[in-house]
């Protein structure tokens, strides 16, 4: 290790450690392990969700991949396996933004410093697994080549290709790296070399359908731009908002780093993406890493921050106890309990009598996993926008989700939660059980 990036390696040590150490396992990830087991069970993708009794027929299954991936991750260690991968895939993102930000000239302080504020800025993203685990370094990925062609114009830019089709199988995020992927291929590429960007262009969207549902994949992502979550926006799709404060943590951090960013006059392509993604993140907050991890980079350019002397060597080296602590507990702590613990989840079954648990969004995610049947689950966009509505509805505590109560019999949600809340009010609903995390109930007879 050269002694004048010690410091930017620390900073990658402890962001990736920090997450082994304190990462949880959030809605939108034990689904697809749920479905890489049908798959890997069935020998072929099914048609609709195994483990949910609401209509799902046709749905058009295209990260199968992503949830083979996670299938194997959850055989292999359940959680501990899924936090281990989340701190993999940071450890991945921070290092290649490491890689761009010195091919970009930025010095060890300006890297360091950036390096740090990133966890802190996208603790939802870098601390909470979740299906985008697969995009973190995919998109930085992206971006490392996007610049290095820049610079010098080659022949890597048609890797671009293979690159997105991989993505596509894995997770939707793809199409937020393809609309950066046009914007260079349009505003840098083809003023100098026509013939190779619309050549690229045309080949990575159609690099897009290389799933194993082909020309239908289109049809999947739309349907998960025009679900009921994405319209109304509920949960993950939530626009930025100040009364959130992981979105003014994040908003502290990033308007700095795009002031600096955009301070250093950075070419047409990179200036038209930071304002595209800062739209795509006004209009929902899950966008929001997109957007800090492509102008960090620049941000890191534009910063002018004296390097740590070479006096400092011996106090950089006792820095370096600080990620092995963070990493040393992150493999030896037992994971948080987020949703009903394994007893709870066997009396849900056993008073079920074989018939559909009515769960919030991590619990029904448990029971598919552990091979139980729910009403309705993740991925929410494969049921109709009726039993999209009235779920949604259901979470939020509101009375148009009580159509749900009358076709269900057994519920289990989360302690406090707004449909907890509305279940306790309730005469034709009694408490069975619970536990530290989840409360279930029975219809009474």
């Amino acid at each position: 290790m050269r002694a004048e990036s010690r410091l930017s390696w620390l900073a990658v040590a402890a962001g990736s450690a920090l997450c082994a150490a304190v990462a949880a396992v959030g809605a939108d990830a034990r689904w697809l392990a749920a479905l890489g087991e049908a798959v890997s069970r069935a020998g072929h993708i099914p048609s609709s969700i195994p483990y949910a009794a609401a209509q799902s027929q046709d749905w058009v299954n295209v990260p199968v991949l992503g949830e083979l991936v996670f299938h194997w991750l959850q055989a292999a260690g359940g959680d501990r396996a899924l936090i281990a991968a989340q701190a993999v895939a940071v450890a991945l993102t921070l290092t290649v933004l490491l890689r761009d930000m010195r091919a970009g000239g930025a010095n060890d302080g300006a890297r360091a410093l950036v390096i740090v504020v990133i966890p802190f800025a996208a603790v939802s993203a870098f601390f909470i697994v979740r299906a985008q685990l697969f995009s973190l370094p995919l998109f930085v990925l992206m971006a490392l080549l996007l610049r290095a062609e820049t610079r010098n114009p080659s022949r890597r830019i048609w890797l671009l290709i293979p690159f997105v089709a991989l993505w596509s199988n894995l997770h939707g995020a793809v199409l937020t790296g393809l609309s950066v992927i046009t914007v260079y291929l349009l505003l840098e590429r083809f003023r100098f070399e026509r013939r190779t960007a619309i050549g690229v262009l045309l080949a990575s969207w159609t690099a897009l359908f290389a799933t194993p549902a082909l020309a239908e994949t289109g049809d999947y992502y739309l349907g998960v731009l025009h679900s009921e979550p994405a319209a109304s926006g509920f949960g993950l799709w939530a626009p930025l908002s100040l009364e959130q404060p992981l979105d003014v943590v994040f908003i502290a951090f990033v308007i700095p780093l795009v002031w600096v960013a955009l301070r250093e006059a950075p070419r047409l392509w990179e200036f038209v993406c930071v304002v595209l993604l800062g739209l795509a993140t006004v209009h929902a907050g899950r966008n929001s890493i997109w957007l800090l991890l492509f102008v960090a980079v620049p941000a890191a350019c534009g910063l002018h921050v004296r390097d740590v002397a070479k006096t400092r060597g011996a106090l950089l080296a006792a820095a370096w106890a600080v990620p092995l602590v963070l990493l040393v507990a992150g493999f030896t702590r037992t994971p948080a309990q987020a949703v009903a613990g394994p007893a709870l989840r066997a009396k849900a079954e056993d008073v079920a009598h074989g018939r559909p648990i009515l769960a919030d969004a991590e619990n029904a995610e448990q029971l598919a996993v552990d091979g139980r049947q729910v009403w309705i689950a993740n991925p929410i966009d494969a049921f109709s926008l009726v039993d999209q509505r009235a779920y949604l509805d259901w979470l939020s505590g509101s009375p148009g989700g009580d159509s749900l109560l009358q076709q269900n019999d057994v519920v289990l949600v989360d302690v406090g939660s707004a449909p907890q809340r509305r279940l306790a009010g309730r005469n034709d609903f009694r408490e069975v059980a619970r536990d530290s995390a989840a409360v279930l109930y029975r219809r009474v007879s």
